[in-house]
């Protein structure tokens, strides 16, 4: 059938699977905080070319550069600034940089669950997606110590069983869907999950901006400084409403001479402001969520 041949079950049914419920915006953030940051690092590495199967040296190139030279100047600007962050690793990125996993964790951030060998879950048999969220829990767990209590999918894909398996996996939260700019209970067919919802968006993710794929029409268009003041503005707004600024990066996007005064610039403008609250996803998770239970 069509979309327009459907009956009205169909199409509820459909919207209905995965929903934003109840907001989670807490009256006031940590320590009477009037904002909440919560930066994030998807440390995708050589598995953006893997997932599709490709072998081409160039890219996986690119990817090592993300650990070789991204991680390690994302981390010193933490350093520098004093701010925790949240890590999303694919685990075959972790298997492959077990020792730059090891370092994230011993400077005091998070790491999250993002995919296997960063999967499109669409593309995925239900049975099959749930092995690979298993298996790469198991895996980060093994390499950090540190069982995940986050996922971010792979290229914010979700299908209709993940939030099935989040659940299976006794997940905290999520950070892949857009239906909000705060926290919120994800809802699965109409009931409330308890699974927190840190939503992302295309606007405040650096790929969008920057990635290059020579053989297609894919250029990077705008300019380091248009986006920072864009990340800037997206701040600004968060701190206006006393609400969530995410904000997602990549090592091998980000990482480079000429773009990490994004982050660097970005943190300093953040730091400017009076009661801010720069966290890990998980802790604003459990926040957001302890605080709506005492509501």
């Amino acid at each position: 059938m069509e979309p327009w041949e459907w009956d009205e079950a169909t199409w509820r049914g459909r919207v209905n699977k995965v929903r934003a419920g109840r907001s989670l915006k807490p009256k006031q953030w940590k320590g009477g905080a009037r904002c909440a940051v919560a930066l994030s690092f998807d440390s995708d590495h050589e598995t953006n070319e893997l997932r599709d199967g490709g072998e081409s040296i160039g890219r996986l190139s690119w990817g090592q550069y993300g650990n070789r030279m991204g991680v390690p100047r994302i981390l010193q600007t933490l350093k520098a600034a004093g701010v925790p962050a949240t890590f999303f690793v694919p685990a075959v990125a972790a298997l492959l940089h077990p020792e730059e996993q090891k370092r994230v964790i011993a400077e005091g951030h998070e790491i999250g669950l993002h995919g296997w060998i960063h999967e499109v879950n669409t593309q995925v048999p239900p049975d099959k997606e749930r092995e690979l969220h298993f298996r790469a829990a198991d895996t980060l767990e093994k390499i950090t110590g540190i069982r995940p209590v986050g996922m971010r999918t792979p290229s914010w894909d979700f299908s209709p069983v993940t939030l099935q398996i989040e659940r299976e996996l006794g997940l905290l939260y999520d950070s892949s869907l857009m239906a909000d700019d705060d926290p919120y209970e994800i809802l699965e067919d109409g009931e409330a999950t308890g699974v927190v919802e840190l939503p992302v968006e295309w606007i405040r993710d650096d790929a969008v901006y920057f990635n290059m794929n020579r053989f297609t029409a894919h250029r990077p268009y705008t300019p380091p400084p248009a986006v920072l003041d864009i990340f800037k503005r997206e701040f600004d707004r968060a701190y206006q409403e006393g609400g969530l600024f995410l904000l997602t990066m990549h090592p091998h996007v980000t990482g480079y001479r000429s773009r990490i005064f994004i982050l660097e610039e970005l943190i300093r403008h953040i730091q400017s402001h009076d009661g801010v609250w720069f966290a890990t996803h998980a802790d604003v998770a459990r926040y957001v969520k302890d605080a709506a239970e005492e509501a």
